[in-house]
């Protein structure tokens, strides 16, 4: 992950932010709003140890995965969307409405209920 996605999007992180650090206070931690040196004052503070430390711990948790979730991004969205035509073999529209396979006039039952 990269600290600009976290502050741009501050309190989508926040739950993964206290899965890490489940001690932190809430209110504190949204009151910093996206702010690194101020997140890595506040851990360091929080935790007794030095700035150098919290900024290590800080930069090992960035090293994780960044959740789907939290970050909403249109372009990468519409990238990924395009990039599945990739798998379509060569001569076949990606549009098509894949009729061979007898099931595009198949009702089907709305998501989460049983049908």
């Amino acid at each position: 992950m990269k600290w600009n996605d976290v502050a741009s999007h501050w309190t989508a992180f926040l739950p993964r932010i206290t899965t890490r650090w489940p001690d932190l206070d809430e209110n504190e931690v949204i009151a910093i709003d996206g702010d690194q040196d101020a997140f890595v004052a506040y851990l360091a503070s929080f935790n007794d140890q030095d700035t150098v430390t919290a900024k290590s711990e800080l930069d090992e948790w960035l090293m994780g995965e960044q959740p789907a979730d939290a970050v909403m991004d249109p372009t990468r969205d519409n990238a990924q969307i395009s990039a599945t035509t990739e798998n379509v073999p060569a001569g076949e529209d990606p549009s098509d409405d894949d009729r061979r396979f007898g099931d595009d006039l198949t009702p089907q039952p709305p998501i989460d209920r049983a049908g």
